[in-house]
């Protein structure tokens, strides 16, 4: 049924893995958008001239593989999944990185077919005009958060989607980008398009928590707005 995929818009948005599978059915192009952190320290890591490899969450077989390849696995050295970690990463550096949201979507975004990038405030108006190069639909995943997951401790690696303030800022600048190109945008879309508000990434559930436990200054980078020109694109597996 063509309603779930938003047929008839050219930008369409949707929610985590089940939006990967509804809107994977029709889209060309599908862009995660992962705010705080993925998205964030993606974007550095590729401005840098880094490549990143999404590693599903505690897939210890996806670990290996990306150990294999010569990347740098995020947490066993100097830079994690915290956008401040990677500022000054040298350039040529595949770092490896295991997220819960914005990399296991990343993967499961790549089975259905589609280009996949991934995208943030930073780069919204850039990612825009290279999945606008690419054709459409334009699907937009806004990441969300799991409810029970915790990445600081054991826990469960999934659980029920918790829709969050910034991945649907981050989906919304993007829209907006895309609707400047001419495009026409799903009801779902247009709405988060209108929702965007940079200063409400600090007092959001997700801001808050971040800043609580002290890392404000990956809120502060993740809140800037159409800072970079890098358009990450995932191709055999590496965002560059």
């Amino acid at each position: 049924m063509g309603i779930w995929q938003q047929t008839g818009s050219d930008v369409r948005l949707e929610w985590g893995a089940e939006g990967v599978a509804a809107l994977g059915r029709e889209c060309a192009v599908l862009v995660v958008v992962d705010v705080l952190s993925f998205g964030t320290t993606t974007d550095l890591v590729v401005t840098r001239g880094g490549r990143m490899l999404p590693v599903r969450w505690r897939d210890e077989r996806g670990v290996a593989r990306a150990r294999a390849a010569g990347a740098v696995i995020a947490g066993e050295g100097g830079w994690t999944l915290r956008p401040s970690s990677v500022t000054e990463i040298p350039p040529g550096t595949l770092l490896a990185l295991p997220s819960p949201n914005g990399a296991t979507l990343c993967d499961a975004a790549a089975a259905t077919g589609a280009h996949v990038l991934a995208g943030c405030l930073r780069n919204a108006s850039a990612v825009a005009a290279k999945a606008r190069e690419f054709g459409g639909p334009i699907g937009l995943i806004a990441a969300g958060e799991r409810w029970g997951v915790n990445i600081f401790g054991q826990s469960e690696t999934s659980g029920p989607l918790r829709p969050c303030v910034e991945d649907q800022m981050g989906a919304g600048a993007i829209a907006a980008a895309l609707a400047g190109h001419g495009l026409s945008l799903s009801a779902e879309a247009a709405l988060a398009a209108r929702s965007v508000d940079v200063t409400a990434l600090a007092s959001c559930v997700s801001g808050r928590e971040l800043i609580e436990a002290g890392h404000g200054g990956d809120v502060a980078l993740a809140a800037q707005s159409d800072v970079s020109d890098a358009a990450p694109v995932l191709t055999g597996g590496v965002l560059a």
